[in-house]
C-alpha cells in the first residue's frame, strides 16, 4: 500500500475532480444502460479520508441495494470516502467503472461482480498498482489479482434449503410415496450458483436416488435450471412453460427448490397465473421484502436469511486492515479457488427465515420495519 505523502497529495486531487465533489453527496442517476454512481466524501476519521472503490453489479435486485448502501455507510462512519458504482448488470459498465476506480486513485477495491469471469483484464491494472482487491459475495474467477474474499456460507445457504425440504415433506418417513420437485437455479455467471444448487442437491440426493423424490420436466442440470441476471421474469416464464408442459393435467407439483428470492418470485407469480394444484412448498433466499411478504401470506414457504449488515462490517473490518498494513480477519482457506488458487475467505453465517421467525429475525432486529412488511 503506498502511504507516501506525494502520493496522497495527488489522490487527493483525483478525487476533488472526480464525481465526489466538495463537500456533499454527489448522487447522479443514471438509465439502466449506464448504471448508477454514488461517490461520497467522508468525514475526517482515523482512516484519513482514503478512496474505496465499492461495485456492486445492479440496482434492480433489492439486496444489491442494500449490499451497496451497508457498505457506504459504515465504510464512511469508520472515515473513508466511498466510490459507491451500480453497473445495471452490464459487464462493459462495470468494467469502466473499475477503470476509473483505479484512475481515481481508489486504495482497495470491493467488487460484486457481475459475471465473474469477465473481469481479468481491468484487474489485471488493479494488481499493477498494487491495490488489493476483495471480491464481495460473489468470486471473481481466474483473476490472481483477488485478494480476499468476503461472502456467506453459500453451501450452507443450499444446505438449508435442502434440510428445510426433507422436514417439511417428511422425506425419511416417506415410504412408497413420491413426491414431485422442479428446480431453478441464478444465473450462470455467477460462481454462487454451484454451491446453492449443489449443497441443496447433496441433502436431496439420496431421496431422488430412491426415487422419493421425481422431476416430471426432466430439467434437473443445473445450466439447464439457471436464470439469466436471476431475473424474475425470465423464471416466472420459464415456470409458465413447466406447468402448462407437465402439470396442466392436474399433476401435482410438491416442491420447488429456488436457490433466491427474485427466481422464487418468478415461480409465486406463475403459480398464481398458471396453476390450480395444492400449493408446493417454494424455498428462497435474501429475504427480499415481496418475498417476506409471501412468506407471511403463505404462498413461500421460506427464504434464507443473509444480514447484509454483517457481511458489509466484515467486509469493512478487512478493508480497514488492508489500510493499515495489517491482515484482514478470514476463517476460511479451503473452500474457494478461483481458478489460480485458494482465496482466503471469510464467510458469514446464513440464517432460515419462516413465518415462525421473520419477526424476531427481520423486524425485532431492525433490518426492516413493520411498515416495510405491510401487505
Amino acid at each position: 500500500m503506498k502511504k507516501l505523502l506525494a502520493m496522497l497529495l495527488a489522490a487527493s486531487m483525483v478525487v476533488s475532480l472526480a464525481a465526489c465533489g466538495g463537500g456533499g453527496t454527489t448522487s447522479t442517476p443514471a438509465p439502466a444502460e449506464t448504471g448508477t454512481t454514488e461517490t461520497t466524501p467522508a468525514e475526517t476519521g482515523s482512516a484519513g479520508g482514503n478512496l474505496v472503490g465499492v461495485a456492486m453489479p445492479t440496482k434492480d435486485l433489492q439486496r444489491w441495494n442494500q449490499d451497496g448502501e451497508n457498505m457506504k455507510a459504515q465504510l464512511e462512519a469508520a472515515g473513508y470516502t466511498v466510490d459507491l458504482q451500480y453497473a445495471a448488470n452490464d459487464i462493459p459498465t462495470q468494467v469502466s467503472q473499475i477503470e476509473n476506480m483505479i484512475a481515481n486513485g481508489c486504495e482497495v477495491l470491493v467488487i460484486a461482480s457481475i459475471d465473474g469471469e469477465a473481469l481479468g483484464t481491468v484487474l489485471d491494472q488493479a494488481k499493477e498498482k498494487d491495490i488489493p482487491v476483495i471480491a464481495y459475495d460473489r468470486l471473481i474467477m481466474n483473476s490472481d489479482a483477488v485478494s480476499y474474499y468476503a461472502t456467506f456460507d453459500n453451501w450452507n445457504v443450499g444446505v438449508k434449503q435442502g434440510e428445510y425440504i426433507v422436514e417439511a415433506l417428511d422425506l425419511d418417513n416417506a415410504g412408497d410415496k413420491t413426491y414431485n420437485i422442479e428446480y431453478i437455479t441464478g444465473d450462470p455467471g455467477d460462481n454462487n450458483i454451484n454451491f446453492f444448487f449443489d449443497g441443496a442437491i447433496s441433502v436431496l440426493q439420496p431421496y431422488i436416488d430412491a426415487g422419493t423424490l421425481v422431476c416430471p420436466s426432466g430439467q434437473t442440470e443445473k445450466q439447464t435450471v439457471a436464470t439469466a441476471n436471476w431475473a424474475s421474469d425470465a423464471a416466472q416464464s420459464r415456470f409458465e412453460n413447466i406447468l402448462a408442459s407437465y402439470y396442466a393435467d392436474g399433476t401435482q407439483l410438491d416442491v420447488v427448490l429456488a436457490s433466491n428470492d427474485s427466481t422464487a418470485l418468478g415461480v409465486a407469480n406463475a403459480l398464481a397465473s398458471s396453476y390450480t394444484g395444492a400449493y408446493p412448498i417454494l424455498t428462497g433466499q435474501d429475504c427480499d421484502i415481496a418475498n417476506v411478504k409471501n412468506i407471511v401470506a403463505g404462498t413461500q414457504s421460506m427464504s434464507v436469511f443473509k444480514d447484509t449488515r454483517d457481511l458489509a462490517a466484515k467486509t469493512v473490518e478487512m478493508v480497514d486492515a488492508l489500510m493499515k498494513g495489517s491482515e484482514p480477519p478470514i476463517n476460511d482457506t479451503e473452500t474457494y479457488d478461483n481458478g489460480t488458487g485458494i482465496i482466503p475467505s471469510y464467510l458469514c453465517e446464513p440464517v432460515v427465515c419462516t413465518t415462525e421467525n421473520y419477526q424476531e429475525l427481520l423486524v425485532d432486529s431492525g433490518y426492516y420495519t413493520e411498515a416495510d412488511l405491510a401487505s
